[in-house]
């Protein structure tokens, strides 16, 4: 069965890099080539690809905020993230937004198709780097904490919502809150937790269930 392919990057080298190589693998269908989020956004839409393969860093809409409407609107489409970025913060909200690979762009040519076969039939896949790093990072008995956190239903409102990527500005409009509310929130729950990092913060919120991976 063939898979319908649509690559989201804003280098045309790059694209017509990764083309020739599914191409040369087989089973590929490129349907279309998208230059930055606005264009991955309307482009799946219009020709409802099985999978998008996007970079994260694009001009104008980035890939994560991409990906988020996507999800939203076109839930049955597979997303693979190819992306220079080693940061766990990246990893993770890629994953919480609903992409179902991460492929670092050093990675070898040979792990692209497998990733695609991979997530074609329902299962995530991580270039090996990232998963070590993001399996090191929840097995640091540091950071294994309990649910008797303590925190409010706000401040876990709040939790739940800066671990799904949103802005502070964002939350503040969501809840009906000033800024300088949010920010004293998330003071708050970076206190509590003695976590200090959004990594972190987002690490804590999937391991509790407050958000889901």
């Amino acid at each position: 069965m063939t898979t319908r392919v649509l690559l989201a990057d804003d280098h045309h080298l790059v694209r017509a890099g990764i083309a020739s190589l599914l191409r040369d693998a087989g089973g590929v269908d490129i349907v279309g080539e998208a230059a930055n989020g606005q264009e991955a956004v309307r482009l799946t839409g219009e020709l409802q690809p099985d999978l998008l393969l996007i970079d994260l860093s694009m001009p104008g809409m980035s890939g994560l905020e991409a990906i988020s409407i996507i999800n939203e609107a076109q839930p049955k489409v597979r997303v693979i993230v190819l992306s220079m970025h080693i940061s766990e913060e990246y990893v993770l909200r890629v994953f919480l937004q609903g992409a179902a690979g991460y492929l670092l762009k050093d990675s070898a040519p040979e792990e692209l198709p497998l990733a695609i076969a991979a997530v074609m039939r329902g299962d995530l896949w991580l270039s090996a780097a990232v998963s070590k790093m993001v399996v090191a990072g929840y097995l640091d008995p540091a950071t294994l904490l309990d649910k008797s956190d303590g925190l409010t239903p706000r401040q876990r409102q709040v939790l739940k919502m800066i671990a799904q990527g949103k802005t502070t500005k964002a939350i503040s409009s969501d809840l009906n809150l000033s800024v300088k509310t949010i920010e004293t929130y998330r003071a708050q729950i970076m206190e509590r937790l003695d976590i200090h990092d959004l990594a972190g913060l987002v690490r804590y919120a999937i391991r509790q269930g407050i958000t889901p991976l």
